[in-house]
């Protein structure tokens, strides 16, 4: 079992950045990838990156690529979202997901608002 609980999100203007943390806790040696999703007012939960346990590859939609950038710091129940030049487009539920063996599991979500 792996939980996992998302911060850092909130309201930032648009063109600004905010950086979301993801603590993982549990059989975090067995976790394989780690993986943020978002969900927009209205839409389907989507896949916007991921990075291979324990350092990479990262791989990154189309519409956060060259924005958006997944990291996973010193802590090794640790992975990141850093997000720049935001765009009120980004406004979502920010989820953390990761890979287990043959389990998946997921955070509690964070918000993230891009408005000025």
């Amino acid at each position: 079992q792996v939980q996992l609980v998302e911060s850092g999100g909130g309201l930032v203007q648009p063109g600004g950045s905010l950086r979301l943390s993801c603590a993982a806790s549990g059989s975090i040696s067995s976790i394989g990838s780690y993986r943020w999703y978002r969900q927009l007012p209205g839409m389907q939960r989507s896949w916007i990156g991921g990075i291979i346990a324990p350092v990479g590859p990262t791989s990154y939609a189309d519409s956060v690529k060259g924005r958006f950038t997944i990291s996973r710091g010193n802590a090794e129940n640790m992975v990141y979202l850093h997000m720049n030049n935001l765009e009120p487009e980004d406004t979502a539920v920010y989820y953390c997901n990761v890979i287990a063996g043959v389990s998946q599991y997921w955070g509690q979500g964070t918000q993230v608002t891009v408005s000025s």
